[in-house]
């Protein structure tokens, strides 16, 4: 009984991660133009070829488990249920964002395959763990790529700027950092809640005070800039009004969804600091700068320590599996 409900499990997980690829297809179509040349142009071609091999090696895999083409479809439209759809659709219009997004996109990919390997390797399926782990491998290249890119993309964005504009685009980009901590708080605090994992709820809790840290030292700045406040909620990169509590509630393998979703959010969170830090420099606002940096640094450590959740994450799904009926 706990191996048909182990594999009917990865085979249900397997589809989320089909569709997240199926995404990510539609996004390397476009980024290349959107990067504007470069390096970062010649990341996103590369990692076409990439993506393209991922889609077809987890199709090839659902195809021997006997997954049917419906299933496919169906899961390709809503990107696995991860909620990442949203930024999806942001169409980000300049190589910053775009980088942002691509960062955040490639974490999400990377914790969906390293989440899939732990479930393979309970499951003694070590070739599918092989392939999450050889995946895996790719995403963190390319989020890697990206990394390095982050400088490209802030002058590439910067492009024809005067210098009195940077200080307008400054703001822009910290009115931006702001809305993102707003959707935090908003991930954090249902988090918590409904996590499933004491280690995880412990992390999500923790990092909700330093969020609202951010989120006020964020203020100030935008005040020093005297930034109106009904400015404060104008955002391009953060998540609109996607209701994170109830679709999370909705899941079965919530613990899973939500340390995944929790680990991408977080580096959408370090790109969107390592950018503003970028700006700030180049507007000649050092305190802006050491803002960014000082918050960068409470991002990473959430970040490590939401993966630290993993293994315990993927247990309770599996234990849920084993007490319950099969899900699939």
């Amino acid at each position: 009984m706990r191996n048909r409900t182990i594999q009917d499990q990865l085979t249900k997980y397997l589809t989320d991660v089909h569709s997240i690829e199926v995404q990510a297809m539609e996004q390397m179509k476009v980024a290349p133009r959107l990067a504007r040349g470069g390096r970062l142009a010649e990341a996103f071609h590369a990692h076409r070829d990439e993506t393209r091999a991922h889609e077809r090696l987890v199709r090839e895999e659902l195809g021997r488990r006997g997954a049917d083409a419906s299933r496919l479809k169906d899961a390709a439209g809503r990107v696995g249920g991860w909620a990442m759809v949203a930024f999806a659709r942001m169409n980000p219009d300049t190589p910053g964002k775009l980088t942002a997004h691509a960062f955040s996109y490639e974490h999400m990919e990377l914790a969906a395959y390293e989440l899939l390997g732990r479930m393979a390797q309970r499951a003694d399926d070590l070739a599918l763990a092989a392939l999450a782990k050889a995946i895996g491998d790719q995403e963190r290249a390319m989020s890697k790529r990206l990394a390095d890119c982050f400088d490209e993309a802030v002058d590439a964005s910067l492009h024809r700027t005067s210098h009195a504009d940077i200080a307008s685009a400054l703001v822009s980009y910290l009115t931006d950092a702001r809305a993102i901590e707003a959707q935090a708080i908003v991930l954090l605090e249902s988090g918590s809640r409904m996590a499933g994992v004491p280690e995880l709820a412990d992390v999500l809790t923790e990092h909700l005070e330093e969020t609202r840290g951010h989120k006020r030292l964020l203020e100030d700045r935008l005040r020093a800039h005297d930034a109106k406040p009904s400015r404060f909620e104008n955002t391009a990169l953060g998540i609109g009004g996607a209701n994170l509590g109830a679709f999370f509630a909705a899941q079965p393998d919530t613990p899973v969804k939500l340390a995944g979703f929790a680990y991408a959010f977080e580096h959408l969170e370090i790109a969107a600091y390592e950018l503003l830090r970028r700006v700030a420099e180049r507007a000649a606002d050092p305190e802006t700068a050491a803002a960014a940096e000082q918050i960068l640094v409470d991002e990473r450590r959430a970040a490590e320590q939401v993966a630290a959740t993993w293994d315990a994450a993927v247990d309770v799904v599996l234990g849920n599996l084993v007490a319950g009926p099969s899900h699939a």
